[in-house]
């Protein structure tokens, strides 16, 4: 090792301290002890660390400033509380942290996206950057905002999004796999699952959890799908495909609650009785599974608690290259729309 390529975790190693603690020293932060300050510097000097360009914004109060990036496609519909949820928990970590939260949109469709994204970046100058998914999958995406230099946060990333840069988010595939474990508890073994958008890493590991939970319940047929892009709208046509079909599931899981909820609406005006002749359940826990009737079984995603934590990653400086993914929790939230599938 020379002085030139030190690194933070040299410098907590020959301080005899954690990460974190480095940390809130190169950032003059609180709760450290004067003895524990000095063996960070003096292996700082010792080593010849140099904080990065970011960093040094950082613990200079300058680049006060979060960027927060919304993937939204202009002919969908936007998915509502997720993304007011990212914001309000982002705004509360950096109302505490002293830092301000812009916030922009991105059609992660767009060909011009990288371009676009770099533009920001320029123009804002902010000391950090959350990408919440589909961008968070994008791993050509994620190296090119590295390259600008700013400090990247991905939300809910595959493992691809989380080999490049840090991501906070929950286990999506333990998430998808409590419903189905929960489903096929109650006695269901047919029963259909709408997806989220292709492109969405976390959609799909959703499905391969909720599969997993199948397979280990010993049911080995795929199945019944349809895949929606986590709109009302999709969740209507998703159902109605099913219906279409001729399709006779006892239970119909969603990708989240906005589609679970427009496929009761479908699942309604056929005069079907929700859950007496099929069980739904959605993902997420938004506001929207409490208003329908009757009130959806779902899974609690911390939304706002992920994007703290985020905004935390970046400013604290916990996320340097290589830190393990520390999912938040998530729960089984049972309610009314679910039910044994009934004996005919």
């Amino acid at each position: 090792m020379t002085k030139r390529n030190s690194t933070i975790d040299d410098v907590a190693k020959a301080a005899g301290v954690a990460r974190v603690t480095v940390s809130r020293v190169l950032n003059n932060g609180a709760n450290v002890r004067p003895e524990t300050r000095d063996k960070v510097r003096q292996a700082v000097e010792a080593l010849g660390y140099s904080v990065n360009q970011q960093a040094r914004a950082l613990a200079s109060g300058s680049g006060r400033t979060i960027l927060l990036v919304h993937s939204h496609e202009p002919d969908r519909e936007p998915n509502s509380y997720y993304h007011s949820g990212l914001e309000l928990g982002a705004l509360r970590a950096c109302s505490v942290l002293g830092f301000d939260l812009v916030t922009r949109a991105v059609d992660p469709a767009s060909a011009d996206r990288k371009r676009l994204l770099s533009s920001l970046v320029e123009r804002e100058r902010p000391a950090g950057i959350i990408l919440p998914p589909p961008l968070s999958d994008d791993v050509d995406l994620l190296r090119a905002m590295k390259r600008t230099g700013v400090r990247v946060v991905a939300v809910s990333a595959g493992e691809q999004g989380r080999s490049v840069v840090p991501s906070s988010g929950m286990d999506e595939r333990a998430g998808g796999r409590a419903i189905g474990e929960f489903l096929t508890s109650i006695g269901h073994r047919h029963i259909g699952f709408v997806k989220g958008p292709r492109d969405h890493m976390a959609a799909a590991l959703r499905y391969d959890g909720f599969v997993d939970a199948m397979r280990y319940a010993g049911i080995d047929d795929p199945p019944w799908t349809a895949t929606g892009d986590f709109t009302f709208k999709s969740g209507v046509e998703a159902a109605e495909q099913m219906l279409g079909e001729g399709v006779r599931v006892s239970a119909l899981a969603c990708a989240n609650d906005d589609m679970a909820a427009g496929a009761m609406l479908a699942l309604h005006r056929a005069g079907l009785d929700i859950p007496s002749d099929i069980s739904v359940t959605g993902f997420d826990d938004t506001p929207v599974s409490e208003i329908v009737w009757p009130p959806l079984t779902t899974v609690r995603q911390p939304i706002k608690e992920i994007a703290e934590r985020a905004v935390r990653i970046l400013v604290e400086q916990l996320a340097d290259e290589g830190i393990e993914f520390r999912p938040l929790p998530h729960y089984l939230v049972v309610r009314e729309s679910t039910a044994a599938p009934a004996q005919h």
